[in-house]
C-alpha cells in the first residue's frame, strides 16, 4: 500500500485530440510499470500555477502541446540548449528537488523517424526544402542543420516568418517565396511539409511536384491522414516517402525514459496501438 505510482501527462488547450495518452499508456502496459499518463486541459492563465503544483502531486514530467510550447520556457527553472535554440519545449521533467527542466525532443523525433524508414540516411546528403515556418519548422530546421545539412531552403506563405527563422539560424538557411517551390524541387535531397496543410479538417496542400525527382525523400509531419495527398503524389513519382506518425512516437521516447526509468521501443505494435485511437 505504500508503493508510489509514477505519474506523467500532457498539457494543452485543447487536449482531447492528443494521442500521447494512448502512446504512453501502451508503453506502461507493455513494460508492466505501475504508473499513469494523463491528459490535462490547462489554459494559459493557469499554466504557471499548474506547473508548480504538479510535482507536489507526484508528477515526474509532462509533454507539452499547443499553445504552451513557448510559454513553458518562461516558467522552467532550466532550459536545454536545443530547447533554447528552437525557442520552444515539448518535454518537461521535474528533478528530485522539484525544479522544472524544459527540453525539446521534436527534432530528435523528426530525425529518428526518417532514419527508421531510410536506413543510413543523413541530413548531410544534400539540401532540404522545408515548407512552413512555425514551431514544428523551427525544430525541423534546427535538427537538419545540427545533423550536417548543407542548406535548408525555407518556404512559407508568410515570407516574414520564414525570414525570422533565417535570421535566427544563420547563413545555411535560404528563404524563397511559396511560388518558387517548383524551381528548387529538382535539387532537394529531402522535402518536408511542416505545416498543417493537408491535415484532416485543414486546407489542402497545393504544390506542383512535376519537377520532383525520384531521388528525393519526402516527409510529411502530418499523420492524420497517415498517407497525405503529398505523400501519395510523391510516391507516384517514385519517391521514398515517410509519414509523420513516427515523429510523434520518437519524440515521446526520451520523456518516457526519464519519467518511468525504462527506454521503450518504437515498433509496429506501438504504431498500431496509436492508430487505433
Amino acid at each position: 500500500m505504500t508503493e508510489k505510482l509514477l505519474l506523467a501527462g500532457v498539457i494543452g488547450d485543447p487536449i482531447a485530440h492528443s494521442r500521447s495518452p494512448c502512446l504512453h499508456g501502451h508503453w506502461l502496459r507493455r513494460y508492466g510499470i505501475k504508473g499513469h499518463y494523463v491528459p490535462l486541459h490547462v489554459t494559459r492563465d493557469r499554466l504557471h500555477d499548474t506547473l508548480r503544483l504538479l510535482p507536489e502531486l507526484g508528477f515526474k514530467g509532462l509533454n507539452v502541446t499547443i499553445p504552451h510550447k513557448e510559454a513553458v520556457l518562461q516558467v522552467a527553472d532550466s532550459v536545454t540548449d536545443r530547447a533554447a535554440l528552437i525557442g520552444a519545449a515539448n518535454t518537461l521533467t521535474y528533478t528530485a528537488r522539484g525544479t522544472l527542466q524544459a527540453d525539446n525532443t521534436d527534432g530528435v523525433g523528426f530525425l529518428e523517424n526518417i532514419r527508421q524508414y531510410t536506413p543510413g540516411w543523413s541530413a548531410s546528403e544534400g539540401p532540404a526544402l522545408v515548407l512552413g515556418a512555425g514551431g514544428a519548422a523551427r525544430a525541423v530546421v534546427s535538427a537538419l542543420l545540427n545533423d550536417g545539412c548543407p542548406q535548408v531552403v525555407l518556404v512559407n506563405r508568410t515570407r516574414a516568418r520564414a525570414e525570422a527563422l533565417r535570421d535566427h539560424f544563420g547563413a545555411r538557411v535560404q528563404v524563397l517565396d511559396w511560388t518558387q517551390i517548383p524551381d528548387v524541387l529538382e535539387d532537394a535531397a529531402l522535402l518536408v511539409n511542416s505545416t498543417s496543410l493537408g491535415m484532416t479538417g485543414k486546407q489542402p496542400l497545393h504544390i506542383d511536384l512535376e519537377r520532383l525527382t525520384s531521388q528525393t525523400i519526402v516527409n510529411d509531419i502530418v499523420y492524420a491522414p497517415l498517407r497525405t495527398e503529398l505523400l501519395q503524389a510523391a510516391a507516384a513519382q517514385g519517391c521514398h516517402t515517410v509519414d509523420g506518425l513516427g515523429m510523434l512516437l520518437h519524440q515521446a521516447l526520451p520523456g518516457f525514459e526519464r519519467w518511468f526509468g525504462i527506454r521503450p521501443e518504437v515498433d509496429d505494435t506501438l504504431r498500431a496501438a496509436v492508430l487505433e485511437k
